[in-house]
């Protein structure tokens, strides 16, 4: 009975932050997986044709979204847990 007391409180929940975090993590893999949006050579930047910078582009904005959901998660958690600080 010790378990089953202590399984409301680990159960997940859905919360509003968590679905935003999870955005902030789907929305790299849509952005690539969704080729006929970036397969064209027009335009260039620096020189550089943009199906190549759009890509490049997309690994710094999906460290800042990974580091925004991660955040977001954990201030959740600290949350949940009284506003304790670690």
């Amino acid at each position: 009975m010790t378990q089953s007391a202590a399984t409301p409180d680990r159960r997940q929940v859905v919360t509003p932050t968590r679905v935003i975090a999870g955005l902030c993590l789907i929305a790299p893999f849509v952005a690539m997986l969704w080729v006929s949006s970036y397969a064209r050579i027009e335009p260039t930047l620096i020189g550089i044709p943009f199906f190549y910078w759009y890509q490049m582009a997309w690994v710094l904005i999906s460290t800042v979204l990974t580091m925004i959901a991660y955040k977001l998660v954990q201030r959740e958690q600290r949350a949940r847990k009284g506003g304790g600080s670690e």
